[in-house]
């Protein structure tokens, strides 16, 4: 399966990264690029839980493809969030329901920096973006 336009340019820019500090550093700066977050969106229905940082998300959808906006206090987070989200836009729900959350972040060589719990926050994640999707 072909990657979104914009996955392929993070994947070529993390996989041109020498070591886990420029990898950390590229990190920042594109969580830095998040559209950020209304504060009326900031609400405990957006609130994803699950993850030991606050984190946010939000759900539309445009022209039939669904578009996600998320946010998190925690800035390394916020990194995660946005690779994420190049990752599963435009997508359906059949295809986010069988995304490997693991292989995408170990394409991008920080699988090591997916702490147990950093892990676990992105399942929880994308699991609240597949009921997003999937609700009526």
């Amino acid at each position: 399966m072909s990657l979104p336009a914009d996955a392929q340019q993070a994947l070529d820019t993390f996989t041109q990264a020498k070591g886990w500090e420029q990898r950390a550093r590229l990190l920042m700066q594109i969580g830095d690029r998040l559209e950020p977050l209304h504060e009326s969106d900031k609400t405990d229905a957006n609130r994803v839980h699950g993850c030991e940082s606050l984190v946010w998300l939000v759900a539309g959808q445009v022209d039939g493809q669904w578009r996600f906006k998320a946010t998190s206090d925690a800035r390394l987070l916020r990194g995660l969030l946005a690779l994420l989200l190049v990752r599963v836009q435009g997508l359906d729900s059949d295809a986010l329901d069988g995304l490997d959350l693991r292989e995408w972040f170990t394409q991008l060589g920080l699988e090591r920096q997916l702490s147990p719990s950093r892990s676990n926050g992105l399942h929880a994640v994308l699991l609240r973006m597949t009921e997003l999707v999937s609700s009526p």
